[in-house]
């Protein structure tokens, strides 16, 4: 097949550079623009992320010597080349969203791993095998914003992709009450333990908005169209606290729930072995066979030992039991720059472009 030319908008990031590493044989998209910073700009990317690569690959050397453009001042240029860009971008909020608006005018489709416009009311934020309908809403946005083919698309926070996918199946049960806490890694801070040493044999309980994404963003996922907008479930009700640990990827949630009808332990783990969503029924490039894994030893799953599960695609879980305040409990585990981040962005386009909401112009 004929491949989708896209972009990558913030290239140099971690983020930017899992998305390099994830296109760069990519069988549907062809990396043709990189983009970063006025500081980046003009150097090729080799040069731009002289010392700074974290990945534990080599830069793609059919990428390497690409030269990086500036995110901000070429977006004409970018907009002219691309079918659509990804983008995962280090600035203020209100300028990321003002960025992205602004490839979208230009007639650019964007897929975004930043959290700007996950609140926009016409802007789908979608984990593929969940909400993949909140696509529909492209449409009111592109009349809202006077576009033909322009919108933006965004992904959850990397978080939520551990516990949430592991929730939603149920919702047949009336999902109530979650209490979650999650433990999430220092690459989510965009951070090695060379570039943090503080983390070395620490934890720290607290990272900012973290919480508050955890209560609020899934309400979204678990929301309905109506008219030209996303609106919001009220319930479930989520209350989360977040903390940094020293691990390198991986996001692990302790998750404990109550139900309106509370199913038993074997219903849950059968929804959980059977359930597929979008990707898995169109066999997309990126989609895990097996969406959520559960595992019955009572010490998994393990952060090191299975958050590259289906190249790090599946969630997986584990430690299902009675509680005693809740109905449930149970641990769940995704990868965050994967699942989490740009793969999960990834997979998204490329359901995006299955639904025939993105396609090839250039």
């Amino acid at each position: 097949m004929e491949k989708y030319k896209v972009g990558i908008i913030g290239a140099t990031g971690m983020v930017g550079q899992r998305f390099v590493t994830l296109l760069a044989e990519h069988p549907w998209f062809d990396v043709k623009v990189l983009a970063a910073s006025s500081r980046s700009a003009g150097k090729t990317y080799k040069e731009a992320l002289a010392g700074k690569w974290c990945m534990t690959c080599e830069i793609p050397a059919n990428i390497a010597e690409m030269t990086v453009k500036d995110a901000t001042n070429d977006i004409e240029e970018i907009a002219g080349t691309v079918d659509f860009v990804f983008c995962a971008v280090n600035m203020k909020k209100d300028e990321i969203k003002a960025l992205e608006k602004a490839y979208a005018l230009a007639e650019c489709p964007v897929i975004s791993n930043n959290s700007a416009n996950r609140h926009t009311p016409d802007v789908p934020m979608i984990i593929p095998e969940l909400n993949s309908d909140h696509s529909a809403i492209i449409e009111a946005q592109k009349k809202h914003l006077g576009t033909k083919r322009g919108f933006i698309a965004v992904k959850s926070n990397c978080s939520l992709q551990s516990y949430v996918p592991a929730l939603y199946p149920l919702d047949k049960f009336g999902v109530k009450d979650v209490l979650v806490c999650t433990y999430q890694a220092i690459s989510g801070a965009g951070k090695t333990f060379e570039t943090w040493p503080e983390m070395v044999d620490n934890v720290i309980p607290f990272i900012g908005g973290e919480e508050e994404k955890s209560e609020i963003e899934p309400l979204k996922i678990w929301g309905k169209i109506e008219g030209e907008e996303i609106v919001p479930a009220k319930s479930p009700n989520f209350t989360a606290q977040c903390l940094r640990v020293p691990a390198s990827d991986g996001h692990m949630a302790a998750v404990f729930v109550r139900f309106e009808n509370k199913p038993s332990i074997e219903e849950i783990k059968e929804i959980w072995k059977n359930f597929k969503g979008y990707p898995q029924e169109h066999n997309l490039p990126s989609a895990p066979k097996q969406f959520l894994h559960y595992f019955e030893e009572d010490n998994m799953p393990q952060t090191k030992l299975n958050r590259n599960l289906e190249g790090g695609m599946a969630v997986s879980m584990g430690r299902l039991r009675d509680d005693t305040q809740y109905d449930y409990k149970f641990v769940c585990l995704s990868h965050n720059t994967l699942r989490g981040a740009a793969g999960g962005a990834v997979l998204m386009a490329e359901m995006l472009c299955d639904q025939g909401y993105i396609d090839r112009i250039h």
